[in-house]
């Protein structure tokens, strides 16, 4: 399926040590770009007297949003490597930050490249990594009355509820895959006062 997608399950952490120089790879799995400026800013507060804190991540099942950072180091030396080592390990919705302790030695360009792509990589082969779907939040707005025929739905299609209200006028946020979202819209729709919404994450 097109919204199946290989994540990693929890963060992990790679170390890498050249000629004084420390690259510490940290790895997230994120699912917005809210969320990876949130981990920067906690890492930059954490490793706060790091030289640098190069970062790159892969959002979505199609793998259609990225981004790399060099964060000050040479153009491509430190984003793009990171980004290379994410993509083939075949994973998105991931976010590593490696973070430099400059040891007084420079490395050259392709010592750098060869740094953060180590430990990157590090980080990585640490990690558990889990296949997931792309899913969507859709919330049914119905009235007390439709609430079986709602509910029977929810259990027909094993679906993940999000959050519930349940008072004369019900409302229920459920989770579902992007691949049945029009097919489980549908449905809904086709009960009698049922109006379905999509949210955003």
């Amino acid at each position: 399926m097109e919204d199946t997608y290989r994540t990693i399950e929890a963060p992990a952490e790679g170390l890498y040590k050249e000629k004084g120089s420390k690259f510490i790879a940290l790895a997230y799995p994120v699912y917005s770009e809210e969320e990876v400026k949130e981990v920067l800013a906690e890492l930059r507060k954490k490793y706060y007297d790091a030289r640098h804190h190069c970062y790159a991540y892969i959002l979505g099942a199609d793998q259609s949003r990225y981004r790399a950072n060099d964060d000050g180091e040479p153009n491509h030396s430190a984003g793009d490597p990171i980004l290379g080592q994410i993509r083939s390990a075949g994973l998105s919705n991931v976010l590593v930050v490696v973070v430099r302790y400059f040891g007084g030695t420079k490395l050259g360009v392709s010592g750098l490249i060869n740094a953060y792509k180590v430990s990157t990589a590090e980080a990585l082969a640490a990690a558990v990594v889990v296949e997931k779907h792309e899913t969507a939040l859709l919330q049914a707005h119905y009235a007390y009355p439709q609430m079986n025929d709602v509910m029977s739905l929810v259990k027909e299609h094993d679906l993940s509820v999000r959050d519930q209200q349940f008072e004369l006028d019900c409302r229920l946020t459920l989770e579902v895959r992007r691949s049945m979202q029009e097919e489980i819209t549908a449905k809904l729709q086709d009960i009698e006062g049922v109006e379905v919404s999509v949210l955003s994450e």
